[in-house]
C-alpha cells in the first residue's frame, strides 16, 4: 500500500532570494547607500566596534565619486540616522551635513578611496580581536571556512607612525591594502574595503571574528592550517563581494525591523563638542 503522493517541488523562479538592487536613478542609489550606511554603524555598534571617537565606515557618493558619506564626529554609532550622515570631500571639508568630520580618520579612508575606484566603501574600526593580532604584527591564518576568505587577499601594513594625519601616510596605506580587501595595520586595527556597504561591513565583522577565533585557538593550542590549494578554493567560492554581500543580509534585516528610527530624522539631543581628534 502506496501512501500520498508527496508535493511537487516549487518552481525556482517562484522562491524569493535577495540580490543587491538596481537603482533607477542616482537619488535612488545614493538612498540606497546611506540607509545601508546608517544600518551598518548601528550594527558595528551593537558589536562592540567603536571605541571612543575611533573608527568610521565611509561610502563613495554615487554622483560625485570624490565625495564620501559618513559618521557623524563624535555621535554614537547606535544613535545614527540617515539624516545624520555627513558628506565630505576628499580633503575632508564638509559639503553636505550638520556636523564635523574627524579629519584624523578621515585622512586614510579618503586615500584607500582614490587609491581604489572599484572600492565603494571602506571600513575601519578600532575593535578588540583585531587590534590584539595588529599588536602580534601577524595575519590570518587559513585555520578556519570564514578565515580562508580573507587567504591571500590581506594584507599587514607593517608599521606604526601615531595617528594618522597627513596624506603621504594615508596613500602608504592604500599601497599596503593594493587590490586586497582588506588590512591588518600593525599595533592598531583591521581596515576593510567592498564594493557595496554591505560587503565592506561584513568583511570587517568576518575578519574580527576571524581575528577571535585564530588568538582563542593559539592561546589553547597549535591550529591546523588548511592546506594551501584548499585555502584558494574556498577563497575563490567564499571570497568575493557578492557573497559578503548575502550574507550581510540577515544583520541588515534585524537592524532595520528593529531599529526602523535610523531611515529616518534623528530626534534632537545633546552632542558632544564637535572637534578633530585620533581615529
Amino acid at each position: 500500500m502506496h501512501g500520498p503522493t508527496p508535493p511537487l517541488p516549487l518552481p525556482t523562479d517562484r522562491l524569493r532570494f535577495a540580490m543587491p538592487p538596481m537603482h533607477e536613478s542616482v537619488e535612488d542609489e545614493r538612498r540606497h547607500r546611506k540607509e545601508r550606511l546608517a544600518g551598518a554603524l548601528r550594527i558595528f555598534g551593537r558589536l562592540g566596534f567603536e571605541d571612543g571617537v575611533s573608527g568610521h565606515i565611509t561610502a563613495r557618493d554615487p554622483e560625485y565619486s570624490d565625495c564620501f558619506w559618513v559618521n557623524p564626529f563624535g555621535m554614537p554609532f547606535r544613535h545614527v540616522t540617515v539624516d545624520d550622515l555627513v558628506l565630505a570631500n576628499q580633503d575632508g571639508q564638509v559639503v553636505e551635513g550638520r556636523y564635523h568630520v574627524n579629519q584624523a580618520a578621515f585622512t586614510v579612508h579618503a586615500q584607500v578611496h582614490a587609491a581604489r575606484p572599484d572600492v565603494v566603501a571602506v571600513a575601519h574600526c578600532h575593535s578588540v580581536h583585531g587590534r590584539a593580532l595588529a599588536a602580534l604584527g601577524e595575519l590570518l591564518e587559513p585555520i578556519t571556512q570564514e578565515s580562508c576568505a580573507f587567504y591571500e587577499d590581506h594584507a599587514l601594513y607593517d608599521t606604526y607612525t601615531g595617528v594618522v594625519v597627513d596624506a603621504e601616510e594615508g596613500r602608504r596605506i592604500a599601497d599596503a591594502l593594493g587590490s586586497r580587501k582588506a588590512l591588518v595595520l600593525r599595533n592598531h586595527g583591521l581596515l576593510t574595503v567592498g564594493d557595496s556597504v554591505d560587503a565592506a561591513a561584513w568583511w570587517f565583522v568576518s575578519m574580527e571574528r576571524s581575528c577571535q577565533v585564530q588568538l582563542t585557538a593559539q592561546a589553547a593550542g597549535r591550529p591546523v592550517r588548511i592546506d594551501h590549494r584548499m585555502a584558494v578554493a574556498t577563497r575563490e567560492q567564499l571570497g568575493g563581494d557578492l557573497v559578503a554581500w548575502i550574507n550581510y543580509q540577515p544583520m541588515w534585516q534585524d537592524v532595520c525591523r528593529s531599529e526602523p528610527d535610523l531611515l529616518g530624522e534623528a530626534t534632537p539631543r545633546d552632542r558632544p563638542p564637535a572637534q578633530d581628534s585620533t581615529r
